[in-house]
């Protein structure tokens, strides 16, 4: 696992870009702090920081081929390197034993089309010296970030915006409809970032870009569409293929060890993993003092059972420099997973035994875990109740005060976010990725952003689907890659620690996806198949227990300074946010009436990037 920085840079002294080139590295060393390399070539320059897992003693980069042609700058790794080497050997004299150079030997004599022998997650660039020409990819779910910039006859690419930013000569501004998407989202919609004119390349996508020609942008692979209700496909198929993801995920010249919640996900990954290995797998969670976000008595239930080494820290207070520093030094643009610190805490714990995770991520997404699946089925027979009765339903709902408990403690809870499912179906529809503000409350507090967004790209037509896979489409091609896959990379790569998911090895998604919607869930339980496939792997009690997620006591956090710190940013800024809104946002919220913290969370995070 690494990071990566190129320039094309013909304007600029030789000596300015390199230098410019080191400072930009000099800030994304948490990505690579094994080994750092600079190669500078006439107007081209590559710097690369690299996290040792595969190959230790060679592999350097960046890395040319024989003839100088080709300069790969590489993030990731290809867990079939072993049989696509095999057959490359014939065509190429290898030099190294890691997976960088089958990387560059595939690309240099089969170009593009060697992306879909690939299996892994990547994010690479290759400059062609002859053509002149650059190839940028991401992998086929996103797992690997990779940003762009071109400015004039300049382009730049890197692994992480600060360091982006940083390599650029000029001045990043706001992009508003990034902004407007954020404060629908969480997040900036796939393609797009916070800033005019710096771009992502798309999962499962390869650009090409050459001076003074246009960029070009085409997907070398897709979701499948669900087959016919009436076809099958064994429990043991999907058994097969995930025991191989994690299989795979396990080659490393390093130890690898595992993320464990105690929830089914993370619980299914370590039990496959442990069963493949000869020594006890090294397991890491996060436990909170509030019980009611505290899973870590049921993480060391499975550690127990399966016989894994495992440990665990309490998350007690939440950090102000902290956040500050993850979402500045290695986010670069808004983004309101609260989780996200959590996720830096149990990372920093298992880069303290390890330098490879592997993480049950993707299989919510996959599978039909989450809540609001749930919800959507219910609502397809609520929406059938006479318009008057569920109005008069809703009004008595919300006269009740909505708890401060966690969701999956509360009956209560779970019915006020029911309808807020339920009023805020139409304005999903077709559904993107799940909204954070009502409408008319998005148009209350941010009146200058109406109006504004971005088209979200690669989303099916949705008159293929029905509502609910509607839902796993959009959350895997949306949320999974912008919120949780953004999340573990940036929480984990700021303590150098590679993750790893095999829930996301793309014959697994391809199985998963193959299947409709109602293969993998019904009202009352979700993730059928996995249930089907793996029930024997795990104790009974992992399968019953309520689905709880990686969440954070927020609503207590603004009750305190941080709802003072809110009052503050909000009175001193000139930005997008209604003052009044959220003045009556957080009063609402600190009266009790109702829990607004993940609201007031994505409109803190916003103020705390833009505070100067």
């Amino acid at each position: 696992m690494c990071g990566f920085l190129f320039l094309h840079a013909p304007s600029q002294i030789i000596e300015v870009a390199r230098c410019a080139l080191e400072n930009s590295l000099q800030t994304m060393l948490h990505r690579g702090p094994d080994e750092q390399g600079i190669l500078t070539k006439d107007d081209t320059h590559f710097a690369h920081a690299r996290l040792s897992i595969v190959g230790l003693t060679d592999s350097h980069q960046p890395m040319q081929s024989p003839d100088a042609r080709h300069t790969l700058l590489f993030n990731g790794e290809i867990y079939n390197y072993r049989q696509l080497r095999q057959s490359l050997e014939s065509k190429w004299a290898f030099r190294t034993q890691g997976d960088t150079e089958v990387l560059l030997a595939g690309l240099s004599l089969e170009g593009e089309a060697f992306l879909t022998r690939l299996e892994g997650m990547w994010a690479f660039a290759l400059w062609d010296a002859h053509e002149r020409r650059l190839l940028l990819s991401r992998d086929r779910m996103g797992k690997k970030p990779l940003y762009y910039h071109q400015y004039g006859t300049s382009f730049a690419c890197g692994s992480e915006l600060p360091a982006l930013r940083r390599l650029s000569p000029q001045s990043w501004t706001e992009d508003l409809n990034s902004t407007a998407d954020y404060f629908r989202y969480g997040y900036c919609l796939p393609g797009y970032t916070a800033w005019e004119n710096v771009f992502e390349v798309l999962p499962g996508h390869a650009l090409h870009w050459q001076p003074n020609c246009p960029i070009e942008q085409r997907a070398y692979w897709q979701l499948p569409l669900p087959a016919s209700p009436t076809s099958s496909t064994s429990d043991d198929e999907l058994r097969t293929a995930l025991t191989e993801a994690v299989a795979k995920r396990l080659i490393a010249d390093v130890e690898v060890g595992a993320f464990l919640s105690g929830g089914i996900d993370s619980s299914l990954v370590c039990a496959l993993a442990q069963k493949q290995m000869k020594r006890p797998l090294k397991t890491f969670t996060i436990g909170f003092s509030d019980a009611a976000f505290d899973e870590s008595p049921y993480a060391a239930q499975v550690a127990t059972h399966l016989g894994t080494d495992h440990y665990c820290e309490t998350f007690q207070n939440w950090s102000e420099g902290a956040l500050e520093t993850l979402l500045r030094d290695h986010v670069g643009q808004p983004f309101a997973d609260a989780s996200l610190l959590p996720t830096s805490l149990v990372s920093q714990v298992a880069a303290q035994q390890v330098k490879v995770a592997l993480s049950g991520d993707g299989a919510d997404e996959l599978f039909g875990g989450y809540q609001r699946y749930q919800a959507r089925l219910i609502l397809r027979w609520y929406s059938r109740l006479p318009s008057g009765l569920r109005k008069m339903a809703e009004r008595a709902l919300r006269s009740l005060p909505e708890p401060t408990a966690h969701h999956s403690r509360s009956l209560l809870k779970k019915a006020h976010l029911f309808v807020d499912v339920a009023q805020r179906q139409r304005a999903e529809t077709p559904y993107t990725a799940p909204l954070m503000f009502h409408p008319e409350e998005y148009a209350r507090l941010f009146p200058q952003l109406l109006g504004r967004g971005h088209r979200p790209h690669g989303l099916p037509e949705h008159t293929r689907l029905d509502d609910l896979q509607q839902m796993l489409y959009g959350d895997a091609l949306i949320y999974l890659p912008q919120d949780i896959l953004t999340k573990v990379d940036r929480a984990s790569m700021a303590a150098s620690l590679e993750t790893r998911a095999p829930f996301l090895d793309h014959k697994v998604v391809e199985l998963a996806f193959s299947r409709p919607a109602t293969h993998h869930l019904r009202i009352g339980q979700g993730k059928r198949w996995l249930r089907q496939s793996f029930g024997d792997l795990l104790p009974a009690q992992t399968w019953q227990r309520r689905k709880q997620g990686f969440g954070v006591p927020i609503h207590q956090w603004f009750q305190g300074p941080m709802g003072e710190r809110f009052d503050t940013l909000i009175r001193r800024q000139a930005n997008p946010i209604s003052t009044p809104a959220a003045t009556q946002l957080l009063a609402e919220h600190r009266s009790g009436r109702r829990d607004n913290g993940y609201r007031l969370w994505m409109l803190y995070i916003y103020m705390v990037l833009n505070n100067r």
